[in-house]
């Protein structure tokens, strides 16, 4: 589907009684763990293969430290705004014992104030975690775990790189609920090689089964840079097959009691991922760890205008560890810039965005894009959702990018 481009008009800076208080922005932090037992083909996440010691002490230090050296450079970016939500994603979080992770937490809180009720994330492998580990974790302060299970099948599970089988599925989320941790997700993948209908569908019941507060169900991509890109997995199913596993999956979730939120994420009530929710409505986060990358914002004391910034880590673990203080770098997201990135988030929920909340997040006035959206609704891509809010109507759902493209600066 091919568009012309609405001519957006010069961008502008809302005026300073228009714009919430930057400080107001719910403010997340996330982690990164670089390391796997192996790398799955399909993966183009910022992850290595383990072939030495773990080194989790090092690690660990340096982590800290990036966090640190952020809070001392960028402070007032943050003022005192408690993190809410604290996100250890990998690469596989759980090669680190509990006592690391409780290492890490406990040093966040001494530096800097963590709300009380914060989300604090797990992400887990099934086959790295001893039996009663997680007991250990919540300990540590986790409380909430999510569960890379991708599938039940075994044979689907061996040509997919994974190292785990599905009883090791079963047997975490038995100790999930022993632990008392019963909000967690299990990632979920379809569109796999020689998967029918039926296959997807007994994958989802399996996952339903053991009782999740959210199900992530996301599509077999072959991502650039990856095995699977440059090598394909043979008797991939039809598109139509696809399509029609995904409103067979849609329904039944539903059906389940697990609404969608978001693009792939399906949740109980009340259940949905905050920190994954301050991502898609454009909120902050410090990002610390090899590869992690983070987003900052406030008003200047001197000038009044709203800045955003963008942090980035190096990627590669060895030279991360060697100097997290002077690997980040730091670079401002410009006024043309800012309505991509934020629909580029926004959209990926099934609330969609309003007026408002753009406003307060990018500090432009909403009228800068008022054209494009009404463009875009004409075109039957968005639809109204109440007053002074957006949202991508069915078919904008299947022509996401269409939708994106449309909140790209012109090209000189």
């Amino acid at each position: 589907m091919i568009f012309s481009r609405v001519v957006l008009p010069p961008w502008r800076q809302t005026r300073a009684s228009v714009v919430s208080d930057a400080f107001a922005i719910p403010l997340g932090l996330y982690l990164h763990f670089p390391w796997c037992v192996s790398k799955c083909p399909y993966c183009d996440f910022n992850s290595y293969t383990l072939r030495e010691p773990l080194g989790e002490r090092a690690y660990v230090e340096a982590l800290l430290l990036d966090v640190e050296t952020q809070l001392e450079l960028r402070g007032d970016f943050i003022s005192d705004r408690p993190i809410t939500t604290v996100f250890m994603g990998g690469g596989t979080p759980s090669l680190f014992s509990p006592e690391s992770i409780a290492r890490v937490l406990d040093r966040i809180k001494e530096v800097h104030s963590v709300s009380v009720d914060a989300e604090i994330t797990l992400e887990a492998n099934p086959a790295t975690v001893e039996r009663g580990l997680f007991s250990a974790y919540a300990a540590a302060g986790v409380n909430r775990i999510s569960l890379g299970a991708q599938t039940f099948d075994r044979e689907a599970l061996r040509r997919l790189g994974r190292i785990h089988l599905p009883e090791d599925v079963h047997r975490s989320a038995s100790e999930l609920h022993a632990a008392g941790i019963d909000n967690f997700n299990i990632d979920l993948m379809y569109g796999l090689p020689e998967q029918s209908v039926e296959g997807a569908m007994r994958d989802l019941d399996a996952a339903m089964a053991l009782q999740p507060a959210q199900v992530s169900h996301y599509h077999l991509t072959l991502e650039p840079g990856t095995p699977f890109a440059a090598q394909p997995p043979g008797n991939l199913p039809s598109e139509e097959t696809v399509e029609i596993t995904l409103q067979a999956a849609l329904e039944r979730l539903e059906q389940q009691g697990y609404h969608q939120y978001e693009v792939s994420a399906h949740a109980r009530r009340g259940r949905e991922c905050a920190h994954n929710l301050l991502y898609w409505r454009f909120g902050d986060y410090i990002g610390a760890g090899a590869g992690a990358h983070g987003k900052w914002s406030r008003i200047d004391p001197d000038t009044g205008e709203f800045e955003i910034l963008r942090s980035h880590q190096t990627r590669e673990p060895r030279r991360y560890q060697r100097d997290p203080r002077g690997a980040i770098t730091w670079a401002a997201v410009p006024l043309e810039q800012r309505p991509f990135e934020y629909m580029l988030n926004a959209l990926r929920l099934v609330e969609g965005f309003d007026e408002a909340g753009f406003e307060s997040t990018t500090g432009l006035l909403y009228a800068s894009i008022d054209a494009v959206v009404s463009t875009l609704q004409g075109r039957g891509l968005l639809e109204a959702a109440g007053v002074g809010r957006w949202r991508t109507s069915v078919v904008g759902r299947r022509f996401l990018n269409d939708i994106l493209v449309e909140f790209l600066p012109p090209k000189p």
